[in-house]
This record gives structure tokens, sequence and C-alpha cells, in this order.
């Protein structure tokens, strides 16, 4: 990609789909115009997980300044207020490319996101117990129109808000406080690779990730083993614990695991395309 129009002190966002190459695009910018990676995927944060959410390795790291990777405990909360907090202070500091595919997170940072206070944890506790037919049946209307219905995660969040506050989430969120970061200020990227492309990729990704030690990763982590955590939402995280708790063979696993990560991806592209019409396109391959 030719990079050469991009302004050398102008932040960066690259938002992008699983195993897009947006990582290597950020650091690509960062190599040859200076910066700061940022983390802007709701994953990588995990210090548990490094090899199954793709997170860059210590030598990448080592090589190229970066912020917002690996930081949070597996057992601890870490909301999209929580990566607000931590990203202002590095608007302030070296030129910024946020890189990740978590979609909430851009759009919170550029268009800002309303103060919803935190659930607590017996209304938490509650939703965990419920199938997502019921969360989804106790939504009010306008909150149910705006989020996707097949995101388990999503669809509990916006329950939990109307739960505790008796305010839908919709609602909530048109209050909203100014952003930290308006589109007008940053350069954004939306990559957009054609889909049986991504497919491929993504399959040939999770191959390297089980040839590097994905499955001892998940291995380590099965002591730790609690489902309802967001940390255990890292794809092919619950595959490979069920093969490791004998419910699959490792073929099993690495196909269901595939399939979880081209099912992400659709989802991601879905977003993508919905509301971040105003992003700079980026066709690949």
């Amino acid at each position: 990609m030719d990079l050469g129009n991009i302004p050398p002190h102008r932040p960066v966002l690259i938002a992008g789909p699983t195993a897009s190459g947006k990582s290597a695009l950020a650091a690509q910018i960062v190599r040859e115009g200076g910066g700061v990676i940022v983390n802007a995927d709701a994953l990588q944060v995990y210090a548990n997980w490094r090899i199954l959410t793709a997170r860059p390795s210590e030598a990448e790291e080592a090589a190229l300044p970066h912020a917002l990777y690996g930081h949070v405990a597996r057992d601890q909360d870490y909301s999209v207020g929580h990566w607000l907090r931590d990203v202002a202070p590095l608007l302030d500091g070296p030129r910024p490319v946020i890189v990740g595919g978590t979609g909430l997170y851009f759009t919170a940072l550029t268009e800002g996101l309303a103060e919803i206070p935190a659930t607590p944890p017996d209304i938490r506790a509650e939703g965990d117990a419920m199938e997502l037919g019921a969360l989804i049946a106790e939504l009010d209307a306008a909150s149910a129109a705006r989020i996707d219905l097949a995101n388990r995660a999503r669809v509990q969040r916006a329950w939990e808000v109307l739960r505790a506050t008796g305010r839908g989430i919709a609602e909530w969120q048109a209050d909203t406080a100014p952003p930290l970061l308006p589109l007008r200020e940053a350069e954004p990227l939306v990559l957009r690779p054609d889909p049986d492309w991504l497919g491929r990729r993504i399959d040939l990704r999770f191959d390297q990730m089980l040839a590097e030690g994905a499955l001892d990763e998940a291995r380590r982590e099965l002591p730790h083993w609690q489902p309802t955590r967001p940390a255990s939402r890292a794809i092919g995280a619950p595959e490979l614990i069920a093969h490791l708790q004998g419910a699959m063979t490792l073929p099993e696993a690495s196909a269901a695991a595939k399939l979880a990560s081209r099912q992400y991806a659709k989802r991601q592209r879905t977003w993508f395309r919905n509301r971040m019409k105003a992003w700079r396109p980026v066709a690949l391959p």
C-alpha cells in the first residue's frame, strides 16, 4: 500500500477483520513514519492469550513501540470505557497508529461513549445464566434495533444496562459525550478484503497458531478456565479447551475454531460496512 499520502504527524486508525493484515500495515506505518502502535482489539488486551489472539510477538513488540497489548489479567473486567481511559493519554504523545478489529472501540473513540453505570455483579450473574433468546426478548425495541442480535456479548450488555438502570442502552448512547478523537482529525483506514481470500488466510493462520504452540497456551489456561469471562471469548480458546477436556478431537477443534473465526470476520465486515462509511476503504488483496 502507498503510504506516502498519510501526513507523518496525523493519527492513523486501522480497522479490519481478523487475519486481514492490519497489524502488519500498522507496523509498516510506524516503521516508515514514526509513532506508536496502539491496540484496539478487545481480546488482545488480555495477558493470558498471545498466540490465539494474534498479539504481536515479543520480538515485534521490542522492535517498535506498542501500547495496550496484554496488560489486562484474565479475570479483570475491561470494557470500552476502560479502553478509552487507557488510550486518552496516548493521544498526547507520539503519533498514535491505532489498530484493531473491535469496531465499538473505534466508534467510541471517534463518536463518543455514553457514561453508563457499571453493572452490579448479581445482575451480571443473572444474565450469564440466561439463554440468548431470553435476553433478546427482554430488550427494549430501540436498543434491539441498534445491536448485532447474533453477538451474545453485545446483547447481554444491552440487557444488563436495561436491567440495572431502567434505561435502554440506546437511550444512554443518545446522551453521548464529545469524542476523544473526532474522525476528521485522524486518517481512518478500513481494510476490505475479498471474503474468499480472507477465509483462506484465516484457515492458514489457525494452522500456524497450532504450530507455534496455541494448544500449549490453552493447556496453561485450562486450570483457570471460566467460559463466561470476556477473556474466554478468544477465537479458538473454547474449541481447544474442549479438546483438552476430551470433548472433541484436535482436528474437530481446529475445524470448529476456523469456522468460528470466519463467522466472526463476517460480523466484523458487516459492522465496518454499516458503521464506517466515512472511512477510507483499502481493498485487499
